[in-house]
């Protein structure tokens, strides 16, 4: 099985604030940037794709709140989800369950979110959450999002 951490997923609770620091930190500039940024000043989601294939995302707390059971269950965690790319739907599952079978707690139960892939979220030991998604499968997207199943006991 092959993971590749490609993703870093901020939960803010001022989209434009963080949109301002983030813009001067990483020095964004450029049409595609600069249209990502100004999107995302009326938008609850910003998704960056930073140089070597990583992906920065930036949601808003109401935003994540749709795909993460565990920040429903606890607002003051999940401030921030470390991401790994896994080769298919199945390998979510595979790993959500060897992860939760070995005593991590599970933070998000596999679903089919409504951007089309398959995802999931466990902590680690120091509470850190990790995103497990799939690639996309364009069948698999629906609109308008509904909230993901209720975190694991």
């Amino acid at each position: 099985m092959t993971e590749r951490l490609n993703q870093l997923n901020l939960v803010v609770a001022d989209m434009a604030a963080s949109l301002g620091f983030y813009r001067i930190l990483l020095g964004a500039s450029g049409a595609a940037a600069d249209a990502a940024f100004d999107a995302a000043d009326n938008d609850p989601h910003l998704a960056l794709a930073l140089p070597g294939g990583f992906l920065l995302e930036i949601d808003t707390e109401d935003a994540a709140r749709l795909w993460h059971a565990g920040l429903r269950a606890d607002p003051a965690s999940g401030r921030i989800v470390i991401g790994f790319a896994v080769e298919s739907r199945e390998a979510v599952d595979e790993r959500y369950g060897r992860l939760t079978a070995a005593g991590y707690q599970g933070r998000q139960p596999p679903y089919d979110a409504f951007w089309g892939s398959r995802y999931a979220i466990v902590a680690d030991p120091d509470g850190n959450d990790i995103g497990l998604m799939s690639p996309v499968d364009e069948s698999k997207r629906s609109w308008p999002p509904e909230e993901s199943p209720p975190e694991t006991e």
